[in-house]
């Protein structure tokens, strides 16, 4: 198993991830409501708001799975906040980088993994929008843009988050 390397930009990316304050905070629908959508559309068992702390990713919104983070040393989207585009495994198994990750051999026995990095202003790359199955699958074009799509709503719900908790009465 390959442990994600930290991102060049590591102290800002934490930084840009905690300015949102949105690790550690209660489940929201307007999440919830993303990732069910795309459990649905892309016909996987798990779809996941997940941002990726110093030694865990968080699980701001999950569908599929009754988690709430696992270490960042394990993670799948430890790997994907490192590229500009989604990072798709079609089949962990034949990914050396994964084979033996525990969350291949053991439960939720990932086999197919595809995370969109969410973007922020600043060009820091904070979580994944990501779809996990436990079948191998591949992405069509279309599906791809509409993945990326998808993690740039995520990605402006959560700019939103400061300013909705400063709207919020105390």
């Amino acid at each position: 198993m390959q442990t994600p390397a930290l991102a060049d930009n590591e102290a800002l990316r934490i930084e840009t991830l905690r300015q949102f304050l949105i690790l550690d905070t209660p489940p929201e629908e307007r999440f919830d409501n993303l990732t069910r959508a795309a459990a649905s559309f892309f016909r996987v068992q798990i779809a996941v708001v997940s941002l990726v702390d110093v030694n865990r990713q968080w699980f701001k919104s999950i569908c599929g799975l009754d988690a709430k983070e696992t270490p960042r040393d394990i993670s799948f989207c430890g790997h994907a906040i490192l590229q500009d585009d989604v990072l798709v495994i079609e089949n962990a198994l034949l990914d050396a980088r994964f084979a033996d990750n525990p969350l291949v051999t053991g439960a939720p026995h990932i086999r197919f993994y595809a995370g969109a990095p969410l973007i922020a202003p600043n060009g820091s790359h904070i979580g994944t929008l990501c779809l996990i199955d436990p079948q191998p699958k591949s992405l069509s074009a279309a599906e791809l843009d509409m993945l990326r799509d998808m993690a740039n709503v995520v990605m402006r719900e959560i700019v939103r988050t400061p300013e909705l908790l400063r709207a919020t009465p105390a």
